[in-house]
């Protein structure tokens, strides 16, 4: 499991617009307003799994092997301290809407790669948009992947 989330967070952090990439340990909850984190940013956690049992090899540990099916979520998230009214400034629109295409970019990175060796994988399953009330802007994106003999 410390291998997926390692690896997922090397490939999206090749992306130098995102500027903290880490494992999701609460940094977007509580802490408002000293976040300990820079934005943007995009936190990873395997956040579930389903395993099925495929038999046995005595010569592995444990002897009992499984496939497993996991949900690996990203928050990607940005500070929002402006609007975008009609008459906004486009700059201010643009700098503001900068998450939608940062979050393709991420899309991009990582949608069909594997990120360990017994892993299928990442596929996007689902995305949602957070509501908050402290000026975060945050959507969740969430992939599935099969792991084999585990």
């Amino acid at each position: 499991m410390k291998d997926i989330i390692s690896n997922i967070q090397h490939i999206i952090a090749t992306n130098s617009n995102i500027k903290y990439v880490d494992e999701d340990w609460g940094q977007l909850d509580d802490y408002s307003p000293n976040f300990p984190v820079q934005w943007p940013c995009c936190l990873i956690d395997i956040t579930g799994g389903q395993f099925s049992n495929i038999g046995m090899d005595r010569s592995a540990k444990p002897q009992n092997r499984q496939e497993g099916d996991l949900a690996i979520t990203l928050r990607v998230a940005n500070l929002r301290l402006t609007n975008t009214s009609a008459l906004a400034p486009i700059r201010q629109k643009d700098h503001v809407r900068s998450l939608h295409p940062l979050i393709e970019e991420i899309h991009q990175l990582i949608h069909g790669t594997s990120p360990v060796e017994n892993g299928g994988k990442l596929m996007r399953s689902a995305f949602r948009r957070i509501r908050r009330d402290d000026g975060v802007q945050e959507y969740q994106i969430m992939y599935t992947m099969g792991v084999h003999n585990v």
